[in-house]
């Protein structure tokens, strides 16, 4: 068999980095995992695939997050008279896919570079989200768009930082076509947000409004 690439991956054993590679294919373009196979390409076989397929479908289901069920196939093929297993796992929509165990961090999400898969940074998982919650309060147009930031610009000074005419666009205030969005408006001098915030000091509960 080929090599290693950024689409084929060899395993001799189902090993516990399954949903490691899983995740780095599904938040790339997609491959193929051989258990059964050197990485050598030299084929080694599996004694009990009935068993070994189920065991695969059940850490697939229920150790990647979001669901990955219709995106993935499990099979059989008979190379050099010896029975390997393939795994094929589409490109996932819903990137950046990740270990349940390890949550949306860069110990739990991964990107296949090469013939191996890497963990990918904090700043590569949060344009990812970006891209896949379009609707953030970023993106959103805020009601009212006369808005000032005179308490804005009073908290800064107190903390020795004065706001320049660019600071809306700095702070990300702005939408795309430069609006100002819904995080704007929450940090406007008039708003009708109220934001609540519980603070605990020791058994004694005391929640403030601001």
């Amino acid at each position: 068999m080929n090599l290693e690439t950024n689409r084929i991956e060899y395993k001799e054993k189902l090993t516990e980095d399954l949903e490691k590679e899983a995740v780095a294919f599904l938040n790339s373009k997609g491959g193929d995992i051989y258990i059964g196979v050197r990485n050598d390409g030299s084929i080694l076989g599996v004694s009990n695939p009935d068993e070994i397929q189920l065991k695969i479908k059940d850490r697939l289901k229920d150790n990647i997050r979001p669901s990955i069920m219709g995106m993935f196939d499990i099979f059989t093929q008979v190379k050099d008279g010896k029975t390997i297993i393939v795994i094929n796992l589409a490109s996932g929509a819903e990137i950046p896919y990740y270990i349940k165990q390890k949550g949306r961090s860069e110990s739990g999400c991964f990107i296949r570079v090469g013939s191996a898969s890497q963990p990918m940074t904090e700043e590569m998982i949060n344009k990812l989200m970006s891209k896949r919650h379009p609707m953030s309060l970023e993106n959103i147009p805020a009601r009212m768009q006369d808005l000032t930031f005179e308490q804005l610009k009073i908290y800064y000074a107190e903390k020795g930082k004065q706001l320049n005419e660019h600071f809306a666009e700095n702070l990300k205030l702005l939408t795309a076509n430069a609006k100002y969005n819904q995080m704007a408006y929450m940090f406007a001098d008039k708003n009708r947000i109220s934001i609540r915030l519980a603070q605990w000091t020791g058994k004694d509960r005391t929640l403030k409004s601001f």
